[in-house]
């Protein structure tokens, strides 16, 4: 059997005006065509060749002397080349471009995109790009805990938190208590190890340590209430998911910011108002 989405090496086994015949030694009689334009100058029947094996645009096994920018296994960025009503296309740098289903994609891509995939063989057999690359990820990473570590966004959940491609290659999550900002799905961040599990995969923080945060939460807070002219229309009493949707800020880092404008003598708090003291 040839494996779909690998590099193997395959036994010339018979020229043809339109290209060889590779076969492996042990089933000369299970043979997978070599494009005439594929093969290599000089090559004659008996000799090995490193092949990729695919489906051409008429389904059929087909075999290229060209590497791939992605091979089954591996994670990758690649560009989106168009979008139609069955799903989008991406370069892969073969001549049939990589089909990527709707239903693979974790958010809408557009032309131009560069997206992280990885390989899988759909119900028809065919190779195609899924988005979801939780499974291809690594575990063993070199990185240890407080390492400033980059990667990219490729699944979010309500329950969970934030999963990131960490080098895109590393599995890693930003738990929910973790989790600042804007974490869209498609974008690179920087963040810090906060523990290696022990099954390897990654946890991290894209905030500071608290001491640390504390007084950049405080700069942010400052800048809200100058947007609110001066006046924030909720205090530290209000609920915990005004206060996410309000600064991106759990209840006790909004309430340990507060405080700390509050001994500095920045601000002011009323019973349903933060008011700024300039």
């Amino acid at each position: 059997m040839f494996k779909l989405g690998e590099k193997q090496i395959l036994t010339i086994v018979k020229k043809v005006d339109f290209g060889m015949y590779l076969a492996k030694p042990a089933t000369p009689e299970d043979r997978i065509l070599l494009p005439a334009k594929q093969v290599p100058q000089g090559a004659k029947p008996g000799d090995e060749l490193e092949v990729f094996i695919y489906k051409d645009s008429s389904d059929r096994l087909i075999a290229t002397t060209n590497t791939p920018t992605l091979m089954m296994g591996e994670v990758k960025e690649l560009k989106v080349l168009q979008v139609t009503k069955i799903g989008a296309f991406l370069d892969w740098g073969l001549e049939k471009d990589l089909f990527l289903p709707f239903k693979q994609q974790t958010r809408k891509v557009s032309a131009s995109d560069t997206v992280l995939v990885t390989l899988y063989i759909d119900k028809s057999d065919r190779l195609c790009a899924t988005m979801n690359v939780y499974e291809a990820l690594k575990t063993d990473s070199p990185y240890k805990k407080d390492d400033m570590v980059k990667g990219r966004i490729y699944q979010t959940s309500d329950n969970f938190g934030t999963f990131v491609a960490v080098d895109n290659i590393y599995s890693a999550l930003i738990p929910k208590r973790e989790e600042y900002g804007n974490l869209v799905i498609g974008t690179d961040i920087e963040a810090r190890v906060v523990e290696v599990k022990p099954d390897g995969k990654l946890t991290l923080s894209v905030r500071e340590k608290a001491y640390l945060q504390i007084g950049k939460d405080a700069e942010e807070i400052l800048k809200i209430i100058d947007s609110y002219d001066g006046v924030l229309p909720f205090s530290d009493k209000a609920s915990p998911e005004v206060i996410k949707h309000e600064t991106g800020m759990s209840k006790n880092e909004f309430k340990r910011a507060v405080g700390h404008l509050l001994k500095e003598g920045m601000i002011e708090i009323k019973e349903k108002a933060i008011r700024r003291i300039k």
